[in-house]
């Protein structure tokens, strides 16, 4: 059984202000989520294999492909912040 104290202990630890009319309707709200979750755990799922989405999905990655890279002209062509082959940062 949740209780009031329990809720609003977890909007503190949240950093929530909960009025009390709040904090007893959460408290309603969190014991029926409670209970849902109870009755999901007398469900039979012994003969059910676990599914980790429930359509196949298949993948649309293409394989990689080696591909010429650019050299460093072509790389700094369009930045003024270039120093010794490396792009600058701004100083700290």
């Amino acid at each position: 059984m949740v209780e009031k104290q329990a809720v609003q202990r977890a909007a503190k630890n949240a950093r929530i202000n909960l009025q009390d009319e709040e904090a007893e309707k959460f408290t309603e709200e969190f014991e029926q989520i409670l209970d849902t979750f109870n009755k999901l755990e007398e469900v039979d799922t012994s003969d059910v294999e676990p599914a980790f989405h429930p359509i196949e999905v298949k993948s649309k990655t293409r394989e990689d492909e080696l591909e010429d890279s650019l050299d460093s002209g072509q790389v700094f062509a369009n930045t003024e912040n270039e120093e010794d082959g490396k792009f600058k940062g701004p100083s700290a």
